[in-house]
């Protein structure tokens, strides 16, 4: 919500057509030329060789808090994870934690975010999103695990779940102004954003001011290129020199 604020209700508002989806259909969607500009999963980004749009984009450092491992069984026996794949790139970060941290590679499958079926259907389940949130890991039955924590202690960096991305040559670059103005509203508005949003949601208000304020930060900088270039060698997907290489974050 702060990055495309100013698009809803600012001064970039009508300066864009604006759509929403998970983030999966978002990459499927610049994918088939339907958008110029998507905020798409890193793991995304990757495989279609997209260009980032520099400034933005949804990162943590630290606890995440929307992208839970829950599991019936102690970590290092996990052998079946039942995913929500609406986000290929927490999929992949839950691959690259699990192997790296506990030394399990499990056999996953896709589930709609319900936890109770998942655990009926596997020993852990990724949730992700406002499903998450609605998880309060100090409260479940189960183990927990935030994934923004788990790969903060495996490399030290920041976690970069999104960016907004585009086409090479598609001249994304002009639309920078606009999307940066759209944060900038939003961060400014912040209050406002929580207090429409948190309800909506199914969570609490001070649940929605942290998550916004502690948990993720939409800025990109050297440490997220850093940490988005680590996730990408751990997760075994392309770094083409065209991507990173030539394209400032």
């Amino acid at each position: 919500m702060p990055l495309v604020w100013g698009m809803m209700e600012g001064p970039q508002a009508g300066s864009v057509d604006l759509r929403f989806a998970i983030p999966s259909v978002c990459a499927d969607v610049i994918e088939c030329g339907e958008a110029e500009v998507g905020l798409v999963p890193v793991a995304e980004i990757a495989r279609q060789g997209l260009e980032i749009v520099p400034g933005f984009g949804i990162c943590c450092e630290g606890p995440v808090r929307s992208i839970l491992l829950v599991s019936s069984v102690p970590f290092r026996s996990i052998r079946t994870l039942s995913v929500d794949a609406s986000s290929r790139t927490s999929v992949q970060l839950a691959r690259v934690i699990l192997r790296e941290h506990y030394g399990v590679a499990p056999r996953m499958s896709p589930s709609a975010p319900v936890l109770e079926d998942m655990l009926a259907e596997a020993d852990a389940a990724l949730v992700i999103g406002d499903p998450a949130l609605r998880i309060d890991p100090a409260a479940s039955e189960f183990e927990c695990l935030d994934l923004g924590d788990e790969w903060r202690q495996l490399t030290g960096l920041p976690m970069v779940f999104a960016a907004w991305s585009g086409k090479p040559g598609r001249d994304i670059g002009r639309l920078e102004k606009t999307l940066a103005g759209s944060y900038e509203y939003g961060a400014a508005h912040l209050g406002e954003i929580i207090e429409r949003e948190y309800g909506r949601r199914g969570v609490t208000r001070a649940l929605a001011r942290q998550y916004l304020t502690d948990n993720i930060h939409f800025r990109l900088g050297q440490r997220e290129r850093q940490g988005l270039e680590a996730f990408l060698t751990l997760a075994g997907l392309p770094l083409e020199a065209g991507f990173l290489a030539s394209r400032s974050l």
